[in-house]
């Protein structure tokens, strides 16, 4: 079927209670998309002049009433993604007191487009330059930077930053063809002075921004062994920048010293996720592992923009996979990340029910709108609506947890325990903190995790002695848990 007897409202990716704002909005971003002056693609111009009719149609107040008078009542909106979203429970109970339920969506590509081309890369990598990187660190991280340099597409754009307490970009954003001067370049960076990371990523940013184009994957990798200070909130804002342009921001931080808070929240921002590297020989490894799913990315970005419900709570969001990671839940606006072609992506979300939501016999959960950017696609992507409701009774019903809900908090909850005892211990509360660790660990030797479980034993030992949790077992917690969602399940909690 051709574009033109497309609905007009696909056209643009919109619903058909879109408001003026909304189409105007959506026209402009596929008019500079889809411009002749910046596409010459077989099929673009005939786009192009579709958005332009769609919209003539859609301003015009009197002209969309007519036009909606002659849309079926029902029109199916055919996304590019399949979905799937399981309740915890099948209908929530007419009671005084809070209740807590579960969704688990799922989204993955369709099986037809998961060997598509992935989109052509807008990357950058920050290195951290400072004196603490010297040796062995940076010898890896340059050698894994040329690695990443050599593995490029023709239509690959790739940066390279360093900074200490001053950034310097080492290679300006571009298509590389003379890698050999290019990987010379690299091997000329030289550690010295401190770590202030709102320099590099600044500069990231400004070498991002010079080739921002929405048929990319625009993707940022930082990676650093320290410390930055004072310069948090600004870093922290303006991830929240570049979230909002598309760009991602994969965090890695290597060695013991880095704050492992403060980047998460950095890349959780954008919907990207943290990593961390124990072993300086590990480098070469993730960096490479993170390049190749960016190669295998269907669509960017996936945000879920939320309406307040009356008397529901969106009190913790986690992304299962691909990449396991807290989401923030303090914004209308839920960046979910990306969906690889060959991975769903699972996100799980904690809601707590408030009496007055369940006065009625159908109770909302969640009102909300799914967007998704996918760069492959000529024409904006449908936005889907989301308006997720259960039944409300007067008693509960008797039925388990479906299986797949059931696995996810088994990982979850091994997670949020050491969440738990590491706030304690930094409020000072030793006992209740080692005590949700001892907990953690017996669950994980009862799993098969025993290594993972002896470096909690030995942690809680050191807490006992120290009052205070330590930077490298910290990390080693952190991370050694938030690596089991990428593990099949075993068995169950120990209550």
């Amino acid at each position: 079927m051709s574009h033109r007897k497309q609905d007009y409202y696909s056209i643009l990716g919109v619903m058909r209670d879109a408001s003026q704002e909304e189409i105007k909005r959506a026209y402009l971003d596929a008019a500079q998309r889809l411009h002749p002056d910046r596409n010459t693609s077989a099929g673009d111009t005939e786009m192009f002049l579709d958005v332009q009719q769609a919209y003539e149609v859609l301003s015009n107040p009197k002209r969309r009433a007519q036009y909606d008078a002659t849309l079926p009542p029902d029109v199916k909106v055919d996304l590019p993604y399949t979905h799937n979203i399981i309740y915890s429970r099948s209908n929530l109970v007419r009671m005084t007191e809070p209740q807590m339920v579960y969704l688990l969506l799922e989204i993955q590509a369709p099986v037809e487009l998961r060997r598509a081309p992935s989109p052509p890369l807008n990357a950058c990598i920050i290195i951290d330059r400072s004196t603490s990187m010297k040796g062995e660190k940076m010898d890896v991280v340059k050698a894994a930077a040329i690695q990443v340099l050599r593995n490029l597409r023709q239509q690959d754009i790739m940066s390279v930053v360093a900074f200490s307490d001053r950034a310097e970009v080492i290679i300006p954003a571009a298509y590389h063809l003379d890698r050999a001067r290019l990987e010379a370049r690299i091997q000329m960076i030289q550690p010295s002075g401190g770590t202030e990371i709102f320099q590099g990523l600044e500069a990231g940013a400004g070498e991002i921004m010079r080739n921002l184009d929405a048929k990319r994957l625009n993707h940022i990798i930082l990676l650093t062994d320290g410390q930055t200070y004072g310069d948090e909130q600004q870093c922290l804002e303006l991830a929240s920048k570049l979230g909002e342009r598309g760009v991602g921001i994969s965090a890695m931080g290597i060695g013991m010293e880095w704050n492992d808070i403060f980047l998460d929240v950095l890349a959780t921002r954008t919907g990207g996720s943290s990593a961390f590297i124990a072993e300086p020989q590990d480098i070469k490894k993730l960096l490479l592992e993170k390049f190749n799913s960016l190669a295998q990315v269907y669509a960017e970005e996936m945000n879920l923009v939320t309406e307040p419900v009356e008397g529901v709570q969106l009190s913790y969001a986690f992304r299962l996979r691909p990449d396991p990671g807290l989401i923030m839940v303090d914004e209308t606006t839920l960046r979910l990340g990306p969906i690889l072609q060959d991975t769903s992506t699972r996100v799980i979300f904690e809601y707590i029910i408030h009496p007055t939501a369940v006065k009625s016999d159908l109770a909302t959960i969640l009102d909300g709108v799914l967007n998704v950017s996918i760069a492959s696609s000529a024409l904006p992507i449908p936005d889907f609506r989301m308006r997720l409701q259960r039944p409300v009774l007067d008693a509960a019903d008797a039925d388990s947890p479906p299986p797949e809900i059931v696995q996810a908090l088994s990982r979850l909850m091994l997670y949020r325990m050491q969440e738990r005892a590491r706030n304690e211990i930094e409020k000072g509360n030793i006992e209740a903190g080692t005590r949700q660790l001892q907990t953690l660990a017996a669950n994980l030797m009862t799993q098969g995790e025993r290594s993972l479980a002896r470096t909690i034993a030995l942690e809680v030992d050191r807490i006992q002695k120290e009052k205070g949790i330590s930077a490298e077992g910290g990390k080693k917690i952190k991370y050694g848990t938030r690596a089991l969602f990428l593990a099949p399940p075993k068995k169950e909690l120990i209550p």
